[in-house]
């Protein structure tokens, strides 16, 4: 039997033992069962678990309108070309390359677990939500892992939500932030988000495991295992008056709580370039820039969540 021969009967001893090893890794506490992951081991982007988001804006039919930039003011084309998303030795890399493409100075990658029309791949709603990833540094490089509502129940972003597990600066390459939108819709949203700092010597371009738990009525941020961040309080409004959202006046207005966040919702993987998160690179910015994941994984209670807990302490806009 040649080499090759043998390399190819041992490929399936090799990816089962992978696989075993990811499986034995214990599980968070608290009660989580792993209903979802994607290890990266295999030698392509699993189309049954991602599709992606493509050139450098989206249709707002809502307003009827073209929004460029996906409403950042973001530099990039995203693609799905293998120089901008791939997997290679166990990582799933999404790599922001300097190049001309379509009017854009940058391409990149943006992967989400729903089809580009519409139907759903993986769309939880509730669970706790896992990534081992290491994240680019210079200035202008916004990797984002997060969450957008599979359907828009209560309106328009940010009326029905956005869950942003993490969001990085690259010219700050020991902070780490996270966010919720809400409220209704623009320009009458809201948020409330956080920045944590890692620990001395700590770094993005190193791997971190960043996780969070969505429970009814509640959300809490980790990183490394250490809680940075809970929130309780939202609020979701879907009243619109002409092409504008408008603010609730009395309670009556407000979507039952805890909406938003309690229809389902579908993740995203992203690398943008410049925006007014950031702001843009400049001539230290080092191209290609690569965020790398070395696996998501997604876990839920087995006996349910129970009851939703009241509204937490907070203001609400009237």
């Amino acid at each position: 039997m040649t080499l090759r021969m043998l390399g190819q009967a041992w490929a399936p001893v090799a990816a089962a033992l992978l696989a075993f090893a990811a499986a034995a890794e214990p599980a968070p506490g608290g009660g989580w069962r792993l209903v979802w992951s994607d290890e990266f081991d295999g030698v392509a982007i699993d189309p049954a678990k991602w599709d992606f988001d493509l050139g450098n804006g989206f249709y707002n039919y809502a307003a009827n309108t073209w929004i460029s930039g996906w409403g950042n003011d973001e530099l990039q084309c995203y693609t799905r070309d293998p120089a901008n998303a791939f997997v290679k030795d166990g990582l799933l890399h999404l790599r922001a390359v300097k190049e001309s493409r379509d009017g854009c100075g940058y391409t990149s990658a943006r992967l989400k677990s729903r089809r580009r029309d519409g139907a759903p791949l993986f769309t939880p709603c509730y669970g706790r939500f896992e990534f081992r990833a290491r994240l680019p540094v210079g200035k202008g490089l916004w990797p984002a892992l997060w969450l957008l509502p599979h359907d828009e129940s209560y309106g328009p972003w940010a009326a029905s939500g956005e869950i942003d597990v993490l969001e990085t600066r690259g010219h700050e390459p020991r902070q780490v932030t996270g966010a919720l939108h809400f409220g209704s819709r623009w320009p009458a949203n809201a948020h409330s988000s956080f920045s944590h700092t890692l620990p001395e010597g700590g770094r993005i371009d190193a791997f971190h495991v960043y996780a969070l738990e969505w429970e009814p009525g509640v959300f809490r941020w980790y990183t490394d295992g250490q809680l940075t961040c809970r929130r309780d309080f939202w609020w979701s409004c879907a009243k619109v008056e002409g092409d504008k959202g408008a603010a609730p006046r009395q309670e009556a207005d407000l979507a039952p709580w805890p909406a938003p966040f309690d229809r389902p919702f579908y993740l995203l993987l992203n690398l943008a370039v410049g925006g007014r998160f950031g702001g843009n690179p400049d001539a230290s910015t080092a191209f290609p820039a690569e965020l790398q994941l070395d696996y998501v994984r997604v876990y839920a209670r087995p006996d349910g969540y129970g009851p939703t807990p009241p509204r937490g302490a907070g203001k609400l806009p009237f």
